[in-house]
């Protein structure tokens, strides 16, 4: 009982992932019938709105550990996965930029724009694990190093 129990958990969360991911615009996720085993990272689209908002979590995690004046937004998303671990764990290369808003500004990211002056503009690479658990409303940014 338990192990038909385990088999049918793990189709219903592959399912979940396969219709969520194909909703959503991602790229090369396999069918629930696939041979990809759950628990495995899967290759999504940059302009999943789950990415999106995993990558735009990263950032303000890097904005709140850096001593930066400025803040930095996301410039471009290189390369993004995901995984069913308690919730969905995005694993990200992002590259991020220097904006001309000020951290005690407190702006909205969405209405900051990146840096003219060429001796303030500042690009890094960053990699950032994002864990969301949409049932709980919670994000968790256990891993952002930029350099």
């Amino acid at each position: 009982m338990a192990v038909n129990f385990t088999y049918s958990f793990t189709m219903l969360c592959c399912l979940a992932l396969w219709s969520f991911t194909r909703t959503s615009g991602a790229t090369n996720v396999p069918p629930p019938h696939s041979t990809v085993k759950p628990g495995f990272p899967i290759p999504m689209s940059t302009d999943n709105p789950g990415v999106r908002k995993a990558a735009r979590f990263g950032v303000y995690r890097y904005n709140n550990s850096s001593n930066d004046l400025f803040l930095f937004k996301e410039l471009q998303i290189n390369k993004a996965m995901v995984q069913i671990v308690r919730g969905l764990k995005y694993m990200l290369n992002v590259e991020i930029g220097r904006t001309m808003c000020e951290k005690r500004e407190h702006s909205s990211l969405d209405s900051c724009h990146f840096q003219k002056k060429k001796k303030l503009q500042q690009m890094l690479r960053c990699y950032f694990e994002v864990w969301i658990m949409p049932w709980l409303h919670k994000a968790h940014v256990p891993v952002a190093v930029c350099h």
